[in-house]
C-alpha cells in the first residue's frame, strides 16, 4: 500500500471515530451527566457534614456478649420508624448493619432511605437518618428505575451499566484515537 493511501485510510478512521464519538457522546449526554453528578457526590458522601451520610455514632458496649437479640433491636426500631417518622411506614427492611467497633447496629428500612441507629447493647436510639447517599447511590446505577418499575429482579440497572460502561469503554478508545491518529498521521 503507497503512504498516500495509508494516509487516506487513516483519515478515513479517524472520521469513523469522531462519529462514533460524538453521536454516542450525543446520545449519551444526560445519563453522562447524572453518573459523573452522582459519583462526585458518592465520593464526598463522608465528608459532607451529615448531608448526605450521617455518622456512625457510638453506642456503650463493643462487645457482642452485651448486646441485645438482633429480634428486640429490630423490634425498637421499627416502634422508632413508626413512632418519630410517620405511623404509616412500612417496616420492610432493606437491610441490617452491624458495627460492632461502634457499639451499634443500623437498620435501613425500604421505604423512603430512613435509618434507625441504636445502641446494640441497650436498644437505645443514637440517630434517625434520612440516607441520602443511598438515593443517589440508586440513581447513580439506574436501579432507582427498577424500584419505580417494579422490575424486582435488576433488569433495568443490568441493562444500564452495561451501556454507561460499553459507552465509557468506546469514548476511551475513540478518543484516544482521536487524539493519537493525528500525531501518528504528522510524524508519517
Amino acid at each position: 500500500m503507497t503512504e498516500n493511501n495509508q494516509r487516506k485510510q487513516q483519515a478515513k478512521l479517524l472520521r469513523v471515530f469522531r462519529k462514533i464519538h460524538r453521536t454516542t457522546g450525543a446520545f449519551l449526554f444526560i445519563f453522562f451527566f447524572f453518573v459523573s453528578v452522582t459519583g462526585i457526590l458518592l465520593g464526598w458522601k463522608k465528608n459532607s457534614g451529615g448531608l448526605l451520610q450521617s455518622k456512625s455514632f457510638q453506642g456503650t458496649s463493643i462487645h457482642l456478649k452485651d448486646w441485645l437479640p438482633i429480634d428486640s433491636l429490630h423490634k425498637n426500631a421499627c416502634k422508632i420508624l413508626l413512632d418519630s417518622v410517620s405511623k404509616e411506614s412500612t417496616l420492610e427492611l432493606e437491610r441490617i448493619e452491624i458495627k460492632k467497633d461502634k457499639g451499634m447496629v443500623k437498620f435501613i428500612f425500604a421505604e423512603n432511605f430512613w435509618g434507625i441507629q441504636l445502641d446494640g447493647a441497650t436498644g437505645q436510639l443514637l440517630h434517625i437518618e434520612r440516607r441520602r447517599s443511598d438515593f443517589i447511590e440508586k440513581v447513580h446505577d439506574g436501579s432507582i428505575l427498577d424500584d419505580y418499575f417494579k422490575t424486582g429482579n435488576g433488569l433495568i440497572k443490568l441493562v444500564y451499566t452495561t451501556v454507561m460502561g460499553l459507552a465509557l469503554l468506546i469514548f476511551s478508545i475513540t478518543g484516544f484515537w482521536l487524539w493519537y491518529g493525528p500525531k501518528r498521521m504528522k510524524r508519517k
